[in-house]
C-alpha cells in the first residue's frame, strides 16, 4: 500500500522569531563599504558573472571564509566557514549556531531600490536532496517581494522562512528608497531543523520523500584507512549534474590531505574535500548526503540517495601500497 502525502507548499516559516532591531543595528556595523556583486556559481566549479542588477552581497561564510566570495560556491576543494565579516555580527552569529544542521554558505544579500531579477531555479534546493535554503530578513517594505511559484511574499523582519528554490523565482523591489536586505542561508536539512517546520509539513518530512542528512561531528574528518587512499570510481560520482552517478567507466581516485591538511578527494583533475557525515560515511563539503563515500576492510562503498530511496555500488579500493 502505498502512503500519499499533500504536496508542500512553496515556502514555510519555522519556528524561531529574532530581534529584529538587533539584527538592523548589527547591520549597520558592516555598511560602510559598497558589498560587491552577487554571483552565480556554475556546475564545473566556476564562479559566473556579476548580476547586471543592484544586487549585492556580504559573505558570511564562504567557500575557505573567502570575504570576497559573493556566489553560494559548492563542491570543491575548500572547507565553508566564517568570513571576518561574521565577528561583526555577533547577535546574528549567535542565532546562525542555533540552526540545528551544517552549514554552507551564508550571507547577506542586498536588492537595490527599482532592482528585478529574471525568473530562475535553483534545482540543487530540494527537499529530496536534503539542501535547503533559509530567509531571515532584516529590512524590508511592501514593494519588495519574492515571487515564488506565483505566489509574493514579503516576509517580516526577525522572522525565519524556508523557501522551495527549485521552482521558478525571482526577486522585485519597486521602492525608491529602501534596500531590501535578507540574511540567505545554506543549510542541509536534518531531523532536528525539520522540528521547526509548521505541523502541517510534519507528515511530509517524517514519511514523505525527503533527505535527512545527520548533523555531522564538529571535529575534522578523519579517514579510518590508510592514506592515501586510491579507487576507482564511476565517472558520474564526482559530476553533480550526472542522472545516474553510480554509472560510467571507472577512472582512478585518490583520497589525501590537501596542503591545507583538508581531507579531499581528487578525481578527473579537480579536487572535492570530504567531511564526514556519519560514523565512518564521508560527504562532499557542499553537498548533502545524496552521495557519500564509506570505507571498509576490501574497497569502497558508494552510496547515493535521493529522498528515502538509496543504492549502493561496491568499487575496489585502499592504501596505496609501497
Amino acid at each position: 500500500m502505498t502512503t500519499s502525502f499533500t504536496a508542500a507548499a512553496e515556502a514555510a516559516q519555522l519556528t524561531p522569531v529574532y530581534d529584529s532591531g538587533q539584527l538592523e543595528d548589527e547591520l549597520n556595523a558592516v555598511t560602510a563599504h559598497t558589498w560587491n556583486p552577487q554571483r552565480t556559481h556554475t556546475s564545473g566549479g566556476r564562479v559566473g558573472q556579476a548580476a547586471a542588477i543592484d544586487w549585492r552581497v556580504l559573505p558570511l561564510r564562504s567557500l575557505g571564509g573567502d570575504p570576497e566570495r559573493t556566489d553560494p560556491g559548492g563542491p570543491g576543494p575548500h572547507l565553508f566557514a566564517a568570513t571576518h565579516w561574521l565577528a561583526r555580527l555577533p547577535y546574528l552569529a549567535e542565532a546562525l549556531e542555533a540552526i540545528p544542521a551544517p552549514l554552507n554558505a551564508v550571507r547577506l544579500m542586498a536588492l537595490g531600490p527599482g532592482a528585478i531579477s529574471t525568473a530562475h531555479c535553483d534545482p540543487k534546493y530540494r527537499l529530496d536532496r536534503g539542501l535547503v535554503r533559509l530567509h531571515i530578513p532584516i529590512v524590508t517594505t511592501p514593494e519588495a517581494v519574492l515571487v515564488l511559484d506565483g505566489v509574493e511574499h514579503c516576509w517580516q523582519p526577525g522572522t525565519l522562512w524556508y523557501g522551495d528554490f527549485s521552482r521558478e523565482h525571482l526577486v522585485r523591489n519597486t521602492s525608491q528608497t529602501v534596500t531590501r536586505v535578507h540574511v540567505v542561508i545554506d543549510a542541509l536539512l536534518t531531523a532536528d531543523l525539520a522540528a521547526w517546520f509548521p505541523a502541517v509539513w510534519q507528515d511530509l518530512l517524517a514519511h514523505g520523500e525527503v533527505l535527512l542528512n545527520h548533523t555531522g561531528p564538529s571535529t575534522p574528518a578523519l579517514w579510518p584507512a590508510g592514506l592515501p587512499y586510491e579507487a576507482l570510481l564511476p565517472s558520474g560520482f564526482a559530476d553533480f549534474d550526472a542522472a545516474a552517478p553510480l554509472d560510467g567507466t571507472l577512472i582512478p581516485a585518490r583520497i589525501d590531505h590537501t596542503v591545507d591538511g583538508v581531507l579531499a578527494l581528487t578525481v578527473a583533475g579537480r579536487t572535492f574535500a570530504l567531511v564526514a557525515a556519519d560514523a565512518d560515511e564521508f560527504r562532499f563539503s557542499g553537498w548533502s548526503e545524496q552521495r557519500t563515500l564509506q570505507p571498509n576492510g576490501g574497497g569502497l562503498w558508494l552510496r547515493v540517495r535521493r529522498g528515502r530511496a538509496a543504492a549502493d555500488r561496491h568499487v575496489t579500493a585502499g592504501p596505496r601500497t609501497p
